[in-house]
């Protein structure tokens, strides 16, 4: 009898044993730094459940990378103190991964959780920036009196020097703003999706602004909601597939990825559309890391 192992993609041993794996899935079910709808706690889950579906071969590349090796570890506990120290679990826990030599890919949880992931790929580059796709900023200094709320998670980051590309951005505070036409010294310059559709050069500006060594996180709102419903804080006029996964091809062919997180999913009942995005979406970008190097 056969049966489907409960891990990313649901692989043989072979190509699931944490020694021999590349990449190295962390599922982080926590949402209690969300400040819309509740239920990207069940995401983590949801797209590794989604992720057996998915076909192993890469039809675009030619080729069966999962035989790279993909390890799934156990879901994170989440930490009822609050969201500063949840993240600070999560960079516990994902620098040991990261002293392994492994690239840690987070399945989220909100988008707090990506500070500790993001500062633990940073134990091993010092000058790392982030490839941000997102409909929201996420620079609030503060957010309903949390400095760690996922609005807060990319201001935090700059805290610690990330110089931040933003990539789908169409909702921004007034306080963003501010914080935008005051930075001086590395400024941030967000491609907002208007220009991802109206301007031919956007990859370019994306390409030539990102540093040698690249964490990328996904929030999945950065997609337009037609193609991925079931996240917490929807915002029209977002992204298509080909324009999320051209641009992380090229990221990958010509900077250094050295970690990755999707983050963000709701699981809406009786559907499945946003959370086997989410799956084919990791796979996709394992792919394009390995096809890199």
């Amino acid at each position: 009898m056969e049966t489907i192992s409960n891990n990313f993609l649901g692989l043989p041993e072979k190509y699931s044993r944490y020694d021999d794996a590349r990449f190295v899935v962390l599922p982080i079910p926590y949402d209690s730094a969300a400040s819309y709808q509740p239920g990207a706690r069940n995401g983590p889950a949801a797209i590794v459940s989604s992720s057996f579906h998915l076909e192993w071969f890469d039809e675009e590349l030619e080729a069966e990378m999962y035989k790279c090796g993909i390890a799934t570890l156990d879901a994170l506990e989440p930490n009822l103190d609050g969201p500063e120290a949840m993240q600070k679990d999560i960079f516990t826990y994902a620098r040991r991964v990261v002293r392994d030599g492994k690239l840690v890919f987070g399945l989220g949880g909100d988008h707090s959780v990506t500070l500790g992931l993001y500062r633990a790929a940073k134990t091993k580059h010092k000058t790392l920036s982030i490839l941000q796709i997102d409909a929201h900023l996420d620079l609030r200094d503060d957010f309903m009196g949390s400095s760690y709320a996922h609005a807060c998670v990319m201001r935090r980051a700059v805290d610690l020097g990330a110089h931040v590309v933003p990539v789908g951005i169409r909702a921004v505070s007034p306080e963003e703003h501010r914080f935008l036409k005051r930075r001086t010294t590395q400024p941030i310059s967000p491609v907002t999706a208007r220009d991802c559709y109206m301007q031919d050069d956007w990859v370019d500006r994306v390409l030539g602004d990102l540093g040698d060594n690249v964490y990328v996180t996904i929030d999945i709102d950065g997609f337009d909601p037609s193609f991925a419903p079931g996240t917490g804080t929807p915002e029209p006029g977002g992204l298509d597939w080909y324009q999320v996964t051209g641009l992380l091809r090229l990221v990958a062919a010509e900077k250094n990825i050295v970690g990755a997180d999707i983050v963000e999913v709701m699981p809406i009942p009786g559907q499945v559309v946003t959370e086997f995005l989410a799956a084919r979406l990791a796979y996709k970008l394992m792919a394009y890391i390995q096809a890199g190097e």
